[in-house]
């Protein structure tokens, strides 16, 4: 655990940054996070009618034995949300939402309901944006920092390490290059303080009502590179295939688990009617797909396995003609333009120790490949 004092500090924090209206005590709050943070866990679940629990390292824990009910929840976390997030929960019953703590960093809140009760996600972000170097990632990623236009897909699943990824890249061009960037989140995880580059964030709910309308913003505030937290409608996807066509670097997470599903979440998003039009202007638009996933280290923590397609002539073809099933093989012929497979990735995992074979194996879905590459 913490000291006590850190915990103190940490309450102090949170009741200033709860509503003033409230009558709210932190303690029960802060005390959870400091089990987490302590532990060196990733997130806090709440669950009425279930204990308080942590997430370590992919694994759960409880964190007491009391079981919670809707007001311990409620209690805990309304008063310390902006308040457009508190009244979209009043009236939605569900949020997402940042709240900002020195002591420790961000907390990415979402508050929701399930089964009729309250219940909330809340995943512990540091204070310091990660250097690219420290994720564990294959050096061919940084590569993706260097492109001047283009789209970026980076794919996962919920927990699989893409917004800390983004942010990542985000550092590493702002650290190196002279560029205007600026991000649209919903909400902000990460915070980028400017070095060489000038980066702005906006924040969906609090600068601008939508990702629509902040994008058309974003678009005409002449910026070199544009971060989309994630694209979750038609009119987000069309104006980032418009920003990528007319020289914008643009990155962008999506909800996928390979290279051929990333693209074919992008086309699928669309009416019938318009995937043929989408298909082509994807085909021109996209540079790299990229998709990662966190697997358990052979002794303690979670190391990232990643795929990289960099895009050529051969997957815009294949992109126009929806045969996906073809992107697989044009990462091994791309390889020297830094694409790898995700065997690649967990076979030289497997040789530097850190997983073991048969975990590599299952979690490929070309397990042959994994004992080509060891041999």
């Amino acid at each position: 655990m913490l000291p006590k004092d850190d915990l103190d500090a940490l309450i102090v924090e949170l009741n200033e940054n709860a509503d003033p209206r409230s009558t709210h005590s932190d303690a029960q709050f802060g005390n959870w996070i400091r089990h987490v943070v302590a532990a060196g866990g990733s997130d806090l679940l709440l669950v009425t009618g279930s204990r308080p629990t942590m997430r370590v390292h992919g694994t759960l824990v409880a964190i007491t034995d009391h079981v919670l009910d809707e007001e311990d929840i409620e209690t805990a976390i309304v008063p310390l949300l902006a308040r457009h997030a508190a009244e979209e929960f009043r009236t939605r019953r569900i949020t997402d939402a940042s709240i900002k703590l020195e002591s420790i960093g961000r907390l990415r809140v979402n508050l929701h309901q399930e089964r009729g009760h309250t219940a909330a996600a809340i995943r512990i972000l540091p204070a310091r944006v990660p250097r690219l170097s420290e994720l564990g990632l294959p050096p061919e990623v940084e590569g993706l920092s260097r492109l001047t236009s283009g789209l970026v897909l980076i794919g996962g699943a919920t927990g699989s390490g893409k917004t800390t990824t983004l942010a990542a890249l985000v550092d590493t061009i702002n650290r190196r290059d002279a560029r205007h960037i600026i991000t649209v989140e919903d909400p902000i995880e990460y915070e980028h303080a400017n070095q060489l580059s000038l980066v702005e964030q906006v924040e969906v709910g609090v600068d601008a009502p939508d990702f629509p309308t902040a994008l058309r913003g974003a678009v005409r505030q002449a910026p070199d590179v544009l971060v989309i937290g994630e694209m979750r409608d038609h009119e987000s996807m069309r104006i980032a295939l418009a920003a990528a066509e007319t020289g914008h670097l643009v990155f962008s997470s999506v909800h996928t688990l390979d290279v051929a599903s990333s693209v074919g979440r992008i086309c699928d998003s669309f009416p019938n009617e318009r995937q043929n039009t989408i298909r082509q202007e994807l085909s021109w638009a996209l540079a790299a797909v990229m998709t990662q996933t966190l697997i358990p280290l052979a002794g303690k923590g979670r190391v990232p396995a990643a795929e990289l397609l960099m895009i050529s002539y051969g997957a815009r073809q294949h992109i126009r003609k929806n045969a996906l099933q073809h992107l697989h093989q044009e990462i091994t012929i791309t390889r020297k333009l830094g694409s790898f497979t995700l065997e690649e990735s967990l076979a030289r995992l497997v040789k530097n120790g850190a997983i073991t074979t048969v975990e590599a194996q299952s979690r490929s879905r070309h397990p042959d490949e994994i004992e080509t590459l060891l041999k």
